[in-house]
């Protein structure tokens, strides 16, 4: 069961955190795993790590907000180890993040989140997605967020923006692409552990239902069971994936 052998799959974000879970766990269960990142060490340290660990990887470092820059490496991959079956649209998190309320931003603070979030997943399905047509089979999977399904007071609706209008786009794109054997699925997260102060963690862990915060191993799992054969029935869906929490 989810056995990914003979499969190439790419993870943007994949340098860290949740993205680098995802990496390991594709490439566990047998999948050619190119590792995205922006910054190249971190994509090349998770890509090692992979190889040593017996796994299948390799870097590839790009900014998936350039659309030239993810069809050329899109390309190479393709040259390098056959067409991309699994996408997963994990990067999200610009560099310098700020919370503020929307009253106090400014236009030039929220293009970041939209171009990352959403013109991000968009750039990398147009560059990937044909082949997966083409081929027959495909698995697309967006990493989005509790904030772009429900309303927040966290100072974060830029970032929510971005995430809920990726969702939109992966409802769309489902049905567009069902009748070639490629699904898309959005995975809205909750809270999880960043390893943070511990005292603000066990605060945040008591208003999540199952006591605790979300681990990247956690969306890893479902990302899995997504990207496998398994899930040829699982298409245009956003799946919460909180602990149970009704806000996120």
């Amino acid at each position: 069961m989810f056995d990914l052998k003979g499969r190439t799959a790419i993870v943007t974000g994949a340098g860290r955190g949740v993205g680098a879970e995802i990496a390991r766990h594709l490439a566990r269960r047998g999948a050619i795993v190119a590792v995205n990142d922006v910054v190249d060490e971190r994509a090349e340290e998770i890509a090692a790590e992979i190889l040593a660990d017996g796994g299948t990887a390799i870097a590839a470092v790009f900014d998936v907000t350039d659309h030239g820059a993810v069809a050329t490496a899109a390309a190479a991959l393709e040259r390098e180890v056959g067409g991309v079956d699994i996408l997963i649209n994990n990067a999200g998190v610009p560099a310098q993040m700020r919370v503020a309320k929307f009253v106090d931003s400014l236009p030039e603070d929220w293009r970041k989140y939209i171009e990352l979030n959403l013109y991000g997943v968009m750039n990398c399905c147009r560059a990937i997605v044909p082949g997966m047509c083409k081929r027959g089979w495909g698995r697309v999977i967006t990493i989005s967020s509790g904030a772009g399904t429900v309303g927040l007071n966290f100072g974060v609706s830029p970032y929510a923006a971005g995430k809920g209008g990726a969702i939109s786009f992966m409802r769309h794109l489902a049905l567009e692409t069902a009748a070639s054997g490629v699904t898309a699925n959005t995975v809205a997260i909750g809270l999880i552990d960043n390893q943070a102060d511990p005292s603000v963690t066990a605060s945040l862990a008591k208003t999540i239902p199952v006591g605790r915060l979300g681990r990247p191993d956690d969306v890893a799992a479902l990302c899995l069971y997504l990207a496998s054969s398994e899930a040829a029935w699982m298409t245009g869906q956003t799946i919460g994936l909180n602990g149970g929490s009704p806000t996120s």
